[in-house]
Formats: C-alpha cells, structure tokens, sequence
C-alpha cells in the first residue's frame, strides 16, 4: 500500500467524503461488547484512520485503545476531533505490511485493511503478524464476494465466509461470520463479510 496515496486522501478529502465513513460503527461495537472483556483490554484498531470507533470505545470505558494506521493525516485529524481524550489512545502510523508490534492484543479489529493486500506474500505476512500479535481476538471485515472491485481506486480482493476461515485456518477460529450491508454517504451500498475470530 502506499502511503502517499492514503495521505493525499485525507488531506483532499472531508469526513464524509470517503465511502468507509460510519458515525456509528454499530455492528463493530455490538461484537466488541459480544465478548464481555473488561474495560483495560487491550485493543488495537488496524487502518482507524479518522473514524469514530476509538470514540465509542472511550465512551464505553474502555482505557487500552490503539490506533493504527497507513496515513499520518488521517491520524492528525482523529487526534484534533477527540482533543484532550487523544491522549488517552496510543497512535500509531505504520503500513500493516511493515508493523512491528510488540505488544499483543485481547482484541484486534480491522475493518477493510486486509482486503487491499492483493500478494500471497503480503497477506501471508498479515497472517504471520496476527498470529503472533492475538492473544485473545480479531473482527475483520473485508469486501464479500458480492461487494465492490476496487475502493479509493485500489485493486482489492473479496472474500466470501468461507474465503475468510480457510485464510486463518490453523491460528484463529471462526466463531461468527456473516454478510453485511454497508451504507456510503454517497447513496450506494457495499457489501461487506464480517468475522469475528478467536486464537486457537
């Protein structure tokens, strides 16, 4: 991925300008409080960007949030909406493929990141670092098999249920899964495969 591309994004681009916009990222927020963690569970949002689930998260109480993403504009313009409450999340701006975590993760939540790594290598890479990264959890949720061909004018690659538990077959377990429509601030839908997995 470039992050030339995904800074010009969001320095070009308002909130609601962008298709993955969600106020209120509900199905996200209704799995995270599916799993009953407590509150200093560590999470780590993987392509936040400027979008509202670290807000949520805080709101609900949640104390170990981080935030990761590709663009360092995308990460200034969440750091300026939230304000004062930005310094209770850890930022951090890296390109999934080049991530080098040292912590690990009770929950690791990526909605649309790993549908724009197009390469086995690539992805064979992600599968690595969500192996060593999870210790307890992963909602992802990429394009379906019924979704959209490119985003941002990116080549992507959709994913069916079954696409998705065959990708992470050995290191995490399907635990749900299913389609879901999204809504873009343009009128149109996108159609999305949601799975929430658990480390073996």
């Amino acid at each position: 991925m470039s992050k030339k591309h995904w800074d010009n994004i969001y320095a070009t681009k308002g909130m609601k300008e962008v298709s993955w916009f969600q106020e209120v990222p509900q199905t996200s927020l209704d799995l995270i409080a599916s799993l009953r963690l407590k509150k200093d569970a560590s999470i780590i949002d993987i392509g936040g960007g400027d979008g509202f689930l670290v807000d949520h998260l805080l709101k609900l109480g949640y104390i170990n949030i981080t935030v990761l993403d590709i663009s360092k504009n995308a990460i200034k313009r969440a750091k300026e909406r939230l304000g004062k409450d930005s310094n209770k999340v850890k930022w951090i701006v890296s390109d999934i493929t080049e991530f080098e975590p040292i912590d690990k993760y009770d929950i690791w939540h990526d909605r649309a990141v790993f549908h724009f790594l197009t390469t086995e290598i690539d992805k064979n890479n992600y599968k690595k670092l969500v192996n060593y990264a999870i210790s307890g959890y992963m909602l992802l949720a990429t394009f379906s098999d019924d979704g959209p061909n490119k985003c941002s004018g990116l080549e992507i690659c959709k994913y069916s249920e079954l696409d998705l538990k065959s990708q992470f077959k050995g290191s995490l377990t399907v635990i749900d899964s299913f389609k879901k429509d999204h809504f873009t601030p343009f009128t149109t839908t996108q159609n999305f495969t949601i799975s929430l997995f658990k480390r073996d």
